[in-house]
């Protein structure tokens, strides 16, 4: 993927709060690889928009000593920390109609950081949309958590996986970014999970921890059987247009890079509408509170596995730095 600014989290700048609304936690979001912490106040806080760059989405609910950090640091020099210590281009910081930026667009040019109007990708932000998705057919009775993905997926049919291992990143599928031919022609959903599939398993389903495109290629899937329509027709249904979203959506191919990505990585998107869905998730007008608790607190340590700090811990789609 491009080291351009592609992703976005939020913060509260006011009031303790709660993502899931019970007054008694804080929500974090974190990406990674620039060690940008952020925090969601619930319905009584501010939201923020931090855009960062391509790396696994973080999101978790519970105390975060790291976002405490983050505010007495100030949120300008969270900003800068990326390109000073992480070697990254930039981030932009987003609290209701104020913008901050820091760094540039793109590493080795003078590219402006984009602004609180400017669409990017998300990349592996896209993946807390298609987690979203999968939780609305969990809470409408249509997908269960620990039957094996074959019910939904016929590819699968010789495999042990689970939904639930699926979302956690714990399936063992190798990530089909390292298995395709970038000179050949494009790729349907179904010839990269065949290509996955003739490849050696990472490791068997359930007994470790791997970050791989794969899985959300799989959900997406899920959600095109399941739901009877594309799975972007689908997440653009269930999930884009209930919050309003207008300036979220799947590029054209061709559009720009990412389009191939499709639900682990091709949404793009504003600062503006990423804060209202992060709201929209949070504060249960997607999904239920305890679908939004099984995807923050149903986690695995990371210990400082991939890119993630070593406290870090990774729920459906995404984790926390604590």
């Amino acid at each position: 993927m491009s080291r351009e600014m592609t992703a976005a989290a939020t913060e509260s700048e006011t009031g303790t709060g709660t993502g899931t609304g019970t007054g008694t936690e804080r929500t974090a979001l974190t990406w990674p690889r620039t060690g940008t912490v952020v925090t969601g106040g619930g319905r009584q806080g501010r939201r923020v928009v931090v855009a960062a760059l391509p790396a696994p989405a973080l999101f978790a609910a519970g105390p975060v000593a790291a976002a405490r950090k983050a505010r007495a640091g100030g949120v300008q020099h969270q900003l800068v920390l990326p390109a000073e210590r992480d070697g990254e281009p930039g981030a932009l910081a987003h609290v209701d109609v104020r913008a901050r930026t820091a760094g540039t667009a793109e590493r080795g040019t003078d590219r402006p950081t984009v602004d609180a109007d400017a669409r990017f990708r998300l990349a592996d932000g896209t993946k807390a949309f298609t987690v979203a998705a999968v939780m609305r057919l969990v809470a409408d009775g249509k997908v269960r958590l620990d039957s094996p993905a074959r019910r939904h997926v016929p590819r699968l049919a010789e495999h042990p996986v689970t939904v639930r291992e699926l979302l956690r990143q714990r399936s063992g599928l190798p990530d089909y970014t390292k298995l395709i031919d970038r000179s050949g022609g494009p790729y349907t959903d179904e010839a990269l999970l065949a290509l996955v599939l003739a490849a050696d398993q990472d490791f068997e389903p359930g007994a470790d921890w791997g970050y791989s495109h794969t899985n959300h290629l799989v959900l997406g899937l899920l959600i095109s059987n399941t739901s009877g329509e594309d799975c972007r027709t689908h997440i653009e249904r269930t999930v884009l247009r209930p919050l309003g979203l207008k300036n979220t959506y799947w590029p054209a191919p061709g559009e720009r890079p990412g389009h191939e990505f499709g639900p682990s990585g091709g949404l793009v998107s504003t600062p503006e509408d990423l804060n209202a869905f992060w709201e929209g998730l949070f504060d249960g007008r997607l999904l239920p509170g305890w679908a939004v608790r099984e995807m923050t607190n149903d986690t695995t340590h990371l210990r400082g596995r991939d890119v993630c700090p070593r406290d870090s811990r990774y729920g459906y789609g995404g984790g926390s730095p604590a």
